[in-house]
């Protein structure tokens, strides 16, 4: 199946481009994996990799070798692993280096770092009607709101 551009894809590249590591959340089948997957150089399945158990806990920095951006698909079933990454972002120094996908939070327990500095996050959403096909995307909600801004600005409306 061809992957179909979503206009959330200049963002998560621009945000990739500016930090260590982007968070991608977002609901259910929005599209997230897919869209990580278009940038990722690498990719590591947590929920399904019968290794990432054995390793987190023996040799968690071996989970994070690979091309990168290395994309880490589902990362909050090993919630360790938001700690060993921004880790490693300070460690490398270098921006795109992690894509982390998941539409779970981890658990209320897990302690974790806010991330400041090193991560950036991209909301998505599911598909949009211009992105289905089935708008041109001519009229946009931004369009219209620079017109009336505009509107407004040169010709002030009398509020009396």
């Amino acid at each position: 199946m061809d992957y179909t551009k979503r206009i959330s894809d200049n963002e998560l590249q621009r945000k990739l481009n500016a930090s260590g590591a982007v968070l991608i959340r977002g609901a259910k089948a929005c599209g997230k994996t897919e869209s990580a997957k278009q940038l990722a150089r690498s990719v590591l399945n947590v929920d399904s990799d019968e290794q990432v158990q054995a390793l987190i806990n023996i040799a968690p920095k071996r989970l994070l070798i690979g091309n990168v951006p290395r994309l880490v698909d589902e990362w909050q079933a090993q919630p360790k692993l938001w700690d060993y990454i921004r880790h490693e972002i300070d460690d490398r120094k270098k921006n795109a280096q992690f894509i982390l996908t998941g539409s779970a939070n981890p658990e209320e327990s897990a302690k974790m770092h806010s991330g400041a500095g090193r991560f950036t996050i991209v909301d998505m959403r599911t598909m949009s009607w211009q992105e289905l096909g089935f708008s041109s995307g001519k009229v946009s909600l931004q369009k219209l709101l620079k017109v009336i801004k505009l509107i407004f600005t040169t010709n002030p409306p009398a509020w009396n």
